[in-house]
């Protein structure tokens, strides 16, 4: 075995600290950029594009694109274990690029991986009737839609301005009660972590850039004061807001 294929060294250089998330931007002999992320035993290597270990799965640039061409040709398509087995694997590198871009500060790529991880949640409710399995995906569904929600409001601040990241952050918060919901425990909704920790960052944009009161609570002051027309205006408006994110 040559040298070259132990990673003594690099192990040394960069030593594994578990307090935090260790991460960083690397580029290869041929130019190529890629993020490494330090972990107890190792180094994990993703790539910036397409599916994190840069794969093509029949072809495509990830495997949910492949499935998805699988079923517009086969109109009886339905997921087996097979299927079960490499959806895993894609979930998991999907989350490991997803925390890495949070770490970089590269919010738009964070909202893109999340965007893509939720796309899959979605198909693999369609299309498989393995329902344990399923859940075992759907209960992480908060938690990443908490990652998007936070990166979403992130973009909007620093390219649109503060009231825009507060509207991002209204709409994740809907999405993620919707959720609660349609699994009948909508009232955990207000007692969940990361519903709280959304709620502390709106309000603290609020305070710092001095806003008022977002659409959604100005529908609920609406309704509250039983101003229909007003309310039904402000519908309309969060609908066209929904529609843009």
């Amino acid at each position: 075995m040559s040298d070259r294929e132990f990673i003594d060294e690099m192990l040394r250089e960069w030593p594994y600290d578990p307090e935090s998330l260790n991460v960083r931007v690397a580029s290869g002999h041929d130019g190529r950029e890629v993020i490494q992320m330090r972990v107890d035993l190792g180094v994990l290597q993703l790539e910036f594009e397409g599916r994190p270990d840069g794969t093509r799965p029949g072809g495509y640039e990830s495997l949910y694109d492949h499935l998805v061409a699988q079923a517009l040709h086969d109109d009886d398509f339905e997921l087996n274990e097979v299927d079960f087995d490499e959806i895993d694997r894609e979930f998991v590198q999907f989350y490991h690029r997803r925390i890495c871009w949070l770490r970089l500060q590269n919010y738009q790529k964070a909202v893109d991986d999340a965007d893509h991880t939720i796309a899959l949640m979605d198909f693999c409710q369609e299309y498989s009737t393995h329902d344990q399995w399923i859940l075992s995906h759907e209960q992480y569904r908060p938690f990443v839609l908490f990652h998007r929600t936070q990166a979403s409001a992130l973009v909007q601040l620093e390219d649109v301005g503060p009231e825009a990241a507060i509207e991002a952050i209204e709409v994740g918060l809907e999405k993620t009660r919707s959720f609660f919901e349609s699994h009948e425990a909508d009232e955990h909704f207000g007692d969940d972590e990361l519903v709280q920790r959304l709620v502390e960052l709106r309000d603290s944009l609020r305070v710092e850039y001095k806003l008022g009161d977002s659409l959604q609570e100005q529908l609920e002051s609406a309704i509250a004061a039983e101003e229909y027309e007003r309310a039904a205006e402000l519908r309309d408006e969060i609908a066209r807001r929904d529609f843009t994110h």
